[in-house]
């Protein structure tokens, strides 16, 4: 399961298939959050589709979507909220992981400094130094 580590405890992806939550499972994860809206790309899986797949493979599922016009204090909440309570390790997905490590930013869950944050999505791939003023 390729996926971009940001902490020990969470990974972020591009979309994921049901054919690859088993792969999540075997890679340790016990827990998927979706944050992206169904219908983006034509060929995208639905979330329920992903939902299914991981309660047959016996992991929890939350679905969290987000777009930049939807990103409310209420969906950051959520987020941390998921990221705090999992049991175990968390990937969360949506069309490139991006939209992900900024939920994980904005809640941050961990307690970490802003420049932290920033550093560790940069070492995952993704350049959110503009980012720093709502952080």
């Amino acid at each position: 399961m390729q996926a971009n580590k940001l902490t020990d405890r969470l990974s972020v992806r591009g979309q994921i298939t049901a054919e690859d939550v088993q792969a999540a499972k075997d890679g340790g994860f016990t827990t998927i959050v979706c944050n992206r809206p169904d219908g983006e790309s034509p060929d995208q899986p639905s979330a329920d589709a992903i939902a299914a797949a991981a309660s047959a493979a016996g992991l929890a599922f939350h679905n969290n979507p987000v777009t930049p016009d939807t990103l409310t204090p209420e969906k950051v909440g959520f987020q941390g909220d998921i990221l705090e309570s999992a049991e175990g390790k968390v990937l969360a997905y949506c069309g490139s992981g991006r939209r992900s490590t900024i939920l994980w930013m904005l809640a941050n869950p961990d307690g970490l400094t802003p420049d932290e944050r920033i550093g560790i999505a940069a070492q995952a791939g993704y350049d959110l130094a503009s980012m720093r003023p709502n952080l």
